[in-house]
């Protein structure tokens, strides 16, 4: 099969321009991709279809500070990949929504390899980093890339344990923050040896909200995810969760029920993962792992006109709550065809007016 042909230059400055665009996320980034056959075109009507969905502002970013950004990433070695260049990622690419854009250090082609994460809790004990590292080793030596997000505990001690085979580091910050900081060393190591990954921008400082998108990537890059430690309340149980529903593996190292920090992954043992206590529990899974999610085929905007109907946005408006609504239910509901239902949701969600979710679903 021929490789996908690189794209414009000018197309990818389009997309990260579009990917930082205020009220642009990664569903709406996908629709406005697929709606206008590409950024360049999607930015030029996107402050029209602010307005005729029913706000009076939007917020695209200047060509200056892409630039900027583009430079700071220069400057550090750092190279920027966007949805639909030949080297991004295929397991991301087949996530709904895939992420817009990554910033990598090192080798990222690691990204391309079996993937699995390990994660676990920050303060954890010291038998947890101890399996978490010698799991990592065993996976490494075995072909497996691991993948984890470089925080205290076990996700340091999984990237130690995998060094020598290749690891990869997502940040919640961009690729040059290094936290915590006395992870410092280790993160200079992955920079050297491994790949360091982020969607922020560089020069960005870790938020609370960065996170969530942080742990997507963790489990949308991996074959499955394997947590070693952690509270029922945590960050490596969020992970766990959206491996979940991207279709991938999810492992649990069993602990004792006096340790709270076992009471996550017991639960998660309740609640149907694989048991791991060693690489055999992994390869025995992976040999017969399904396929990961391809994308939808279908275009939701196949026949949607090029300005929707005001009539049409009032009704489609009128219909949403805050429960998840398959999109297709709303175009029964109102009797209408699919591209049009969803053109108007498009331009809904662009104004504030509605939230588009993953898998086709929508809310207020």
């Amino acid at each position: 099969m021929r490789p996908p042909a690189a794209l414009p230059e000018a197309e990818r400055f389009a997309r990260l321009r579009l990917a930082r665009t205020e009220g642009v996320g990664p569903v709406t980034f996908r629709q406005l991709l697929d709606r206008f056959s590409g950024a360049r075109r999607a930015l030029e009507a996107l402050p029209d279809l602010i307005r005729r969905g029913g706000s009076s502002g939007h917020a695209i970013p200047s060509l200056d500070s892409i630039e900027a950004e583009l430079e700071a990433g220069a400057r550090i070695g750092a190279r920027l990949m966007v949805l639909g260049d030949p080297e991004f990622p295929e397991p991301l690419a087949a996530l709904d929504p895939p992420p817009p854009l990554l910033w990598t250090l090192s080798d990222f082609g690691l990204m391309n390899r079996p993937c699995i994460a390990v994660v676990g809790a920050r303060i954890a004990s010291a038998g947890g980093q101890r399996i978490a590292r010698g799991l990592s080793q065993q996976l490494g030596e075995a072909g497996h890339v691991v993948v984890s997000g470089l925080a205290r505990g076990i996700d340091g001690a999984a990237h130690a344990g995998a060094l020598a085979t290749g690891t990869v580091a997502v940040l919640g910050g961009g690729v040059d923050d290094v936290y915590p900081p006395d992870n410092a060393d280790l993160y200079r190591q992955i920079a050297e040896q491994g790949c360091i990954v982020s969607e922020s921008p560089v020069g960005a400082r870790a938020q609370a909200k960065d996170f969530p998108r942080r742990n997507r990537i963790i489990s949308g890059l991996s074959r499955g995810v394997i947590v070693v430690e952690a509270e029922l309340r945590s960050g490596s149980l969020i992970t766990a969760r959206l491996a979940a529903e991207q279709g991938r593996d999810v492992f649990a190292v069993p602990g004792s029920p006096l340790d709270p920090r076992s009471r996550g992954p017991n639960e998660l043992l309740r609640q149907g993962a694989i048991l791991c206590e060693g690489l055999e529990d992994v390869e025995r899974a992976f040999s017969t792992l399904q396929t990961l999610r391809e994308p939808a085929a279908d275009d939701p905007f196949a026949g949607a006109p090029d300005k929707v109907d005001e009539a049409l946005m009032g009704k489609v408006a009128a219909l949403l709550s805050p429960t998840p609504t398959p999109r297709d239910e709303l175009a029964r509901a109102l009797d209408a065809p699919i591209g049009p239902v969803a053109a108007a949701l498009l331009e809904l969600s662009l104004a504030g007016r509605a939230t588009l979710l993953p898998g086709g679903l929508v809310s207020s």
